[in-house]
C-alpha cells in the first residue's frame, strides 16, 4: 500500500513539474567505461518510476511464491498432526482394549507430529512391554530420551515402571534409588520404590524412606501400618538370618526411641530371639513388653503366645508379673493369660497350679488352640488328676470323631418321573 502510493506521488510531482521544466529541461550524462548515456531530467525521472515498479513488482512475486510454499508446507504440517492426534486417541482407546500390538503401531507411528511426542513415545513403549517386546520398548525409550534429556522426570519413571515389567530389579533399583535422588515426593516415585524394595527384599532402603511415604499420603493409616509392619517384619528375619542373636540385639540397641517402643517391633524381636534359642534376652524383653501392653490390644495375645514358649533358667519376675496383670485382665484377655501362667508354672514343675491354670483355659472352648487340650492333659496327669486327664482325652476324642448329618437333597431324574406316571 505505501509502495503504491509513493510510486503515485512520484508520477504526480511528475506531472507537475513536467510543464514547468518543459523548457528549462537540464541535461544528464553517465558514463560508464566506453558507454555514456545522455537523458534529460524529465527522462530520468520516468526511468527512474519505472525501475521501481519492476523492483516492486519483483518484490511481490517473489515474496508470493516464498508465502505459497510456507503454506503449503504449514498445511502439510497441520495435516500430519492432526492424523497423528487421530491415532493416538485410537491407539489409547486400543490399548485400553487390550489390543497392545495395534495400539503400539498406533501411537508410534505418527508420535514425532503429536502435540507431545515424549509421551507418545512413552505409551508406545508401554504397548510394546504388555506385549513381550523388550527390544522394541526399549527403543521408544530411547527416542524419548533424546527429545526430552536425561533428566526428564516423566521418561525415567516410565524406564523404572518398564525395567520392574521386565523383571530386571537390579535395574530397576538403581533406576528408583536415581528417581529419588531428584525427587523424594513424587507419590509415583514412592510407589515404584515401595514396589521395587519389596520385591528386592531391600527392607533397609524401603525402611529410611517410610517417613516420606507416611507424609505423602500415598496410604492410609491402616495400609501404612501393614507396609510398616511387613518393613520391620524383614527387618528382622534379615538380621536373623545373616548376624544371628548378635546381629539381632545389635540392631535393636541401634533403633529409635520410637521404635524400641513399638510394642509390634518388640514381640517380633522376642519370637525371634526364641527361634535362635536365646530364652533369657527373650525374657527380658517379655517382662518391659508386658508392662506396656494393653489388654484389649491384639500383641497381648501375640505376647501371650511367646510367653508360652519361653524357657529361661528364672521365671521369676515373668511370673510375677503374669500373675498380676490376669487379675485385671479382662474374659476374653484372661485366657490366654491363663494359658502364658500355666506353661510358667510347667516349667518350674508346679504342675497343680499348673492344673488350676488349665482349668480356666479349657472353660473357654472358643478360645482353646490346638495345643491346649494336650497340654491340659499333661499337666493333670502329672498332678495326679488321671480322672480329669481321661475324661479331657474322651472328649477330645469325640470331637474329632464327631460327624455331623448332612442332610442329601432329594434328587428326581426324568427317569423316576416317568416311573411314578406308569405307575
Amino acid at each position: 500500500m505505501f509502495r503504491t502510493l509513493f510510486l503515485m506521488l512520484v508520477l504526480l510531482a511528475g506531472l507537475i513539474a513536467g510543464p514547468y521544466l518543459s523548457g528549462k529541461q537540464g541535461y544528464v550524462l553517465i558514463e560508464t567505461g566506453s558507454y555514456s548515456i545522455e537523458m534529460s531530467i524529465t527522462t530520468l525521472v520516468v526511468f527512474f518510476v519505472i525501475a521501481m515498479a519492476i523492483v516492486y513488482a519483483v518484490e511481490w512475486v517473489v515474496t508470493r511464491f516464498f508465502r505459497l510454499s510456507s503454506n503449503t508446507y504449514g498445511w502439510f504440517s497441520r495435516r500430519k498432526r492432526i492424523k497423528a492426534q487421530k491415532q493416538t486417541l485410537e491407539g489409547l482407546m486400543r490399548m485400553n482394549e487390550g489390543d497392545y500390538s495395534k495400539a503400539e503401531k498406533l501411537i508410534g507411528k505418527n508420535a514425532k507430529h503429536s502435540d507431545e511426542p515424549i509421551l507418545n513415545f512413552i505409551k508406545a513403549a508401554e504397548a510394546a512391554q504388555q506385549r513381550g517386546d523388550d527390544f522394541s520398548a526399549n527403543n521408544y525409550l530411547i527416542q524419548a530420551t533424546e527429545l526430552a534429556g536425561t533428566d526428564n522426570l516423566v521418561v525415567e519413571i516410565a524406564r523404572t515402571r518398564i525395567l520392574l515389567q521386565q523383571n530386571k530389579l537390579p535395574a530397576a533399583r538403581s533406576s528408583v534409588d536415581s528417581l529419588l535422588v531428584m525427587t523424594h515426593r513424587n507419590k509415583e516415585v514412592l510407589k515404584l520404590a515401595v514396589e521395587i524394595y519389596l520385591r528386592s527384599k531391600a527392607y533397609q532402603a524401603l525402611d529410611k524412606i517410610l517417613d516420606q511415604i507416611e507424609n505423602s499420603g500415598l496410604y492410609s493409616p491402616t495400609e501404612f501400618v501393614e507396609l510398616q509392619h511387613q518393613v520391620e517384619d524383614g527387618l528382622l528375619d534379615e538380621k536373623m538370618n545373616e548376624e544371628g542373636v548378635d546381629g539381632l540385639l545389635e540392631w535393636w540397641d541401634n533403633q529409635s526411641r520410637k521404635r524400641r517402643n513399638d510394642l509390634y517391633v518388640k514381640v517380633g524381636l522376642i519370637s525371634r530371639l526364641i527361634d535362635c534359642n536365646d530364652h533369657e534376652s527373650a525374657a527380658e524383653l517379655a517382662v518391659e513388653a508386658l508392662k506396656k501392653v494393653d489388654d484389649h490390644s491384639p500383641l497381648s495375645q501375640q505376647l501371650c503366645r511367646q510367653i508360652t514358649r519361653l524357657q529361661p533358667s528364672d521365671n521369676s519376675k515373668l511370673l510375677k508379673l503374669v500373675e498380676k496383670r490376669i487379675k485385671q485382665a479382662g474374659e476374653n484377655q484372661c485366657c490366654c493369660m491363663n494359658r502364658a501362667l500355666g506353661y510358667l508354672y510347667v516349667r518350674n514343675n508346679e504342675f497343680a497350679k499348673a492344673s488350676n491354670a488349665f482349668k480356666k483355659v479349657i472353660e473357654k472352648k472358643d478360645h482353646l488352640e490346638p495345643h491346649d487340650i494336650t497340654m491340659a492333659t499333661y499337666v493333670f496327669e502329672q498332678n495326679g488328676d488321671i480322672e480329669a486327664a481321661r475324661q479331657l482325652r474322651e472328649e477330645s476324642l469325640k470331637s474329632a470323631m464327631s460327624v455331623q448329618d448332612v442332610p442329601q437333597p432329594e434328587k428326581e431324574t426324568e427317569t423316576d418321573n416317568l416311573m411314578l406316571e406308569r405307575k
